[in-house]
């Protein structure tokens, strides 16, 4: 079986394919801190506790935006398979033309996403990442890689309005019960929710009007199912288009990894 890692800057998705099947799926701390064992250590005892064992892993895919944390799973791999390693960085077969200033720049998550976009919903096709960051990637109508957006994600947005404002606080990322908010908490929350929906919205219609076609929109990422339901645009939520990408980016790659 296939093990699939998506290192993001928070969080890390693991994702174990029988063939092109997803059968476990969890969600670790990325901790910069961690040494290879330890985390060899964690991903096994993942893997034993939903009856998995090490022979089971006989390829393993990555991506990471965290840099000290590649080189970590580099490791990793080594120690949890024998079998053929795939790291997604610069140089590696994407089956997608790359049409930007500097292609080496664009992050792995971004790349596996467009990827599984592609060969899952089709082209043109525009993913939108919700994480950290909020990342939204173009995929135009004849199948190649165009660029995309960078935003600040929900949380980092929300976090930066509490720390520099001396008396708001933190909120759940709940609807208020009106978009004119009634207390300071439905404020916050009104404007968390509502206007990062509005940003993605206006974002796509920009995207949109400049592809000058109605691309498809397909959402992902650990704060998807919070904001999609307060957006417009967004045609569907694809929860494991990340993981599906790196296992399509395996494939392609295993003969020369």
């Amino acid at each position: 079986m296939l093990l699939a890692i998506d290192v993001g800057n928070t969080q890390t998705v693991l994702g174990l394919y029988e063939g092109d099947r997803l059968v476990g799926h969890w969600r670790i701390a990325s901790e910069t801190r961690r040494t290879s064992d330890e985390l060899r250590w964690a991903i096994l005892g993942i893997l034993e506790r939903d009856g998995f064992g090490p022979d089971d892993v006989s390829g393993f895919v990555v991506s990471s935006v965290v840099p000290s944390l590649t080189a970590v799973y580099r490791e990793v791999a080594a120690a949890v398979t024998d079998g053929e390693v795939v790291v997604v960085e610069p140089g590696i077969r994407t089956g997608l033309a790359i049409h930007i200033d500097h292609p080496r720049e664009v992050g792995a998550d971004r790349i596996a996403n467009a990827v599984a976009a592609r060969a899952r919903h089709g082209a043109p096709v525009v993913t939108v990442d919700f994480g950290t960051s909020t990342n939204f990637d173009v995929v135009g109508p004849e199948g190649d890689y165009l660029g995309g957006v960078i935003a600040a994600g929900l949380e980092i947005a929300t976090t930066a309005l509490v720390a520099g404002t001396a008396a708001l606080r933190r909120v759940e990322y709940l609807p208020p019960r009106s978009v004119i908010g009634k207390s300071t908490v439905e404020a916050i929350q009104s404007g968390a929710l509502y206007g990062h929906a509005g940003l993605v919205d206006g974002i796509v219609d920009r995207i949109r009007d400049e592809l000058g076609v109605r691309a498809r929109v397909v959402a992902t990422g650990g704060l998807a199912s919070t904001i999609v339901p307060h957006c417009r645009s967004v045609d569907v939520v694809d929860e494991f288009l990340t993981l599906e990408g790196l296992r399509l980016l395996y494939e392609l790659n295993r003969e020369v990894a």
